[in-house]
């Protein structure tokens, strides 16, 4: 039996800008978790986990490709991860096998409420990870990220991936997306092989990991109110020509305030690190006045201001709409009465830490800020 897991993430700055390629993020990995166990099957597999009620859903292989029955499958990234996978251990010459997995998620509450930590980003990280340990195929963190990039742009997927790099990277991470039109077209075209599609450098990709300045400290609130980041980016990408050319200089504004905040985060300089991030939050108000996306609820602007009045930096995490937000303190600062206050509010502040673990190259993917 093999047991592969995958943290959850939330983004620190440069949310809607980042969907753009070249455009840097600051992603953090925290220690909430996807678990995948596989174990090895006979003539068809199975996956299971609580979103499916617990019920093993069948699957089996067609011309020698994964196949679930659609009218059965609510595991459309997992189901994605296997067929992207497989398609990489045919090329390195693996005979295929059955399995049965199992998903175990840290990543919602008891309700089945999610916290907004990038569920479905974890999930695929683990899969794969589980279906390249069941191989015995070692593999990196840059491996990890461009399976599950193709598997998410398989599902038409929406989002900028850097949820993908902050599970396969870990810890803190400089972040910006490649050109998706240029793995779209050798895709399509089929003009690299799989694995030379892997190896080759994707244009404006960059994924770099970064260490904590020692006095920073990281609290997180969540709200209790989910949000759908793919409704929200969809909104916005409808207001876009609405807005003429003012997104392309949100677009500017947000690349000099987060290349800042990331020079400020390897320079341990707190103070800039904070004023970076309620820089960023000034943008994506104005974003959000803007195009009429409600990016920052009633609930986040509370939980914001009780933070600032703590002497932390604060703003909304991700597309906003509810979920989570973040403030940035130094370690010497009290935060119990902020916390107490955002109980009052309904705001929950959830326990969580970085996590990052020894175990695979972490090898920086370089990139321009």
């Amino acid at each position: 039996m093999i047991k592969a897991s995958a943290p959850g993430k939330l983004y620190i700055a440069g949310e809607y800008a980042v969907l753009e390629p070249g455009q840097p993020a600051l992603i953090v990995a925290l220690d909430q978790f996807i678990t995948v166990t596989l174990k090895q099957a006979d003539k068809q597999g199975s996956i299971c986990s609580r979103y499916s009620n617990g019920i093993s859903i069948p699957w089996t292989r067609r011309n020698g490709k994964f196949y679930m029955d659609q009218r059965d499958n609510p595991f459309s990234y997992i189901a994605s991860s296997v067929s992207i996978v497989e398609t990489y251990l045919k090329e390195l010459g693996y005979t295929l096998k059955y399995f049965d997995l199992t998903i175990e998620s840290e990543l919602d509450n008891k309700d089945g409420r999610k916290y907004g930590l990038g569920s479905s980003g974890a999930v695929t990280i683990a899969t794969i990870k589980a279906i390249l340990k069941f191989y015995d195929i070692e593999y990196t963190a840059e491996l990890l990220y461009k399976l599950a990039a193709i598997t998410h742009l398989s599902l038409n997927s929406n989002g900028s991936f850097g949820d993908l790099a902050a599970s396969s990277y870990e810890g803190w991470i400089a972040y910006s997306c490649f050109e998706r039109d240029w793995l779209i077209n050798h895709l399509t075209h089929h003009t690299l092989t799989f694995t030379e599609l892997l190896e080759e450098t994707w244009p404006k990709l960059m994924i770099e990991p970064l260490e904590s300045p020692e006095d920073l400290r990281l609290l997180i609130g969540w709200t209790g109110s989910p949000a759908s980041t793919t409704l929200l980016v969809d909104s916005m990408q409808d207001e876009q020509d609405e807005m003429n050319g003012f997104y392309r200089e949100f677009l500017t504004k947000s690349h000099a305030c987060v290349s800042n905040l990331i020079a400020a985060f390897k320079d341990g300089n707190i103070r800039d690190v904070q004023e970076g991030i309620r820089l960023n939050r000034s943008l994506l108000q104005s974003l959000a006045n803007k195009s009429g996306v409600d990016i920052e609820t009633q609930a986040l602007r509370d939980l914001c201001q009780i933070a600032e009045d703590a002497h932390g930096a604060a703003k909304s995490s991700g597309a906003g709409g509810g979920d989570c937000g973040i403030v940035i303190f130094k370690q010497e600062e009290e935060i119990l009465p902020m916390v107490s206050a955002w109980e009052k509010k309904g705001i929950m502040n959830l326990p969580l830490q970085v996590y990052k673990t020894p175990d695979i190259s972490h090898k920086a993917i370089t990139g321009d800020l």
